[in-house]
């Protein structure tokens, strides 16, 4: 079983994240992808977010029609900070030997991931599918990580993914640069500007009715 997971706080999901889950599980033949709403941030623990009831109901909508992709509160569940090596590890351990654990980054995400927790750690345990965004091109691993540890990747012609010696990937795909955050989406609610075909229909619905980010 190969399973992507798609984290985030989905303060609101939106069509550019449905996206990415979709190209990704195309472009790594995944068996499905977990969307992995975080309880609090590690980068934006300062933010405030919607309750974690709230970010999942709003999931839960815009995934009902595609049978690949799931919904997982496990880091609401565990509280605290969410950090990904805790998540992962926590998925292994539940998974069992047999699943192979992909995390899908942006590509502006990963160019920041020296600066997660226990982070070289991450890539003996599971491998990354990043996914260019507009303004962060998908690239090659020394564009993002140590020099030291980009070295331990190597260009596999036959599968088009870097590898390691731990047998875990680094695959980078070119997708739809979808120009869309959440964090824009809130504030064209507040001013009353429309988010039409910037989230799912349902999506929209729930955020008139519950008078989200007003």
């Amino acid at each position: 079983m190969r399973v992507g997971v798609l984290g985030g706080t989905f303060n609101p999901i939106h069509l550019g994240h449905l996206r990415v889950a979709e190209e990704a599980r195309e472009a790594a033949g995944l068996d499905k992808v977990i969307f992995m709403p975080t309880f609090l941030t590690p980068h934006k623990a300062d933010e405030v977010n919607s309750p974690a009831k709230v970010r999942s109901e709003m999931i839960r909508m815009a995934i009902a029609g595609n049978k690949a992709f799931e919904l997982s509160d496990m880091e609401i569940k565990r509280g605290g900070v969410s950090y990904t090596i805790d998540t992962v590890r926590e998925l292994i351990k539940t998974g069992g030997k047999d699943t192979e654990v992909d995390m899908i980054v942006g590509a502006d995400a990963f160019s920041d991931i020296s600066s997660w927790c226990d982070f070289e750690t991450l890539f003996t345990l599971a491998s990354f599918i990043v996914v260019g965004r507009p303004g962060f091109p998908a690239g090659k691993p020394n564009d993002a990580l140590p020099v030291e540890l980009a070295g331990r990747f190597w260009y596999d012609n036959a599968t088009g993914a870097y590898m390691n010696y731990h047998g875990n990937s680094l695959v980078y795909v070119n997708g739809t640069l979808l120009d869309i955050s959440s964090s824009d989406i809130r504030k064209r609610v507040k001013t009353g500007c429309s988010i039409r075909y910037l989230v799912p229909d349902e999506v929209e619905r729930y955020i008139r009715s519950a008078h989200l980010y007003r």
